[in-house]
């Protein structure tokens, strides 16, 4: 099991539009969680998500950057999130193995 964390740092004023966009675009996966910070860099927003392995999140990653629509995927959020990267300044994938 992966837990992948895509973290973002928002510009300044957009952290809670960006995290509240990543909510919406994430409903249909159970296992996503968004968070904000509380202490350490401002403006900080990371999307949590699991993934049973790495092929299975490089399929999804191929699959997203096809630009296939998502059919679980509400079709005014994906215009949303067409725009998404208008809302932060940097960003960066952490992936970590789940030791069982």
């Amino acid at each position: 099991m992966l837990i992948i964390r895509e973290v973002f740092t928002a510009k300044p004023g957009q952290a809670s539009k960006l995290a509240k966009l990543f909510k919406k675009a994430f409903v249909s996966d159970p296992t996503a969680r968004v968070m904000t910070d509380m202490v350490g860099d401002y403006n900080t927003v990371v999307v949590e998500v699991q993934s049973p392995s790495l092929t299975a999140f490089e399929k999804q990653m191929e699959e997203y950057k096809s630009g296939k629509p998502d059919p679980t995927m509400d079709p005014q959020t994906m215009e949303e999130m067409s725009k998404y990267i208008e809302m932060y300044l940097t960003g960066r994938r952490e992936i970590y193995q789940v030791v069982e």
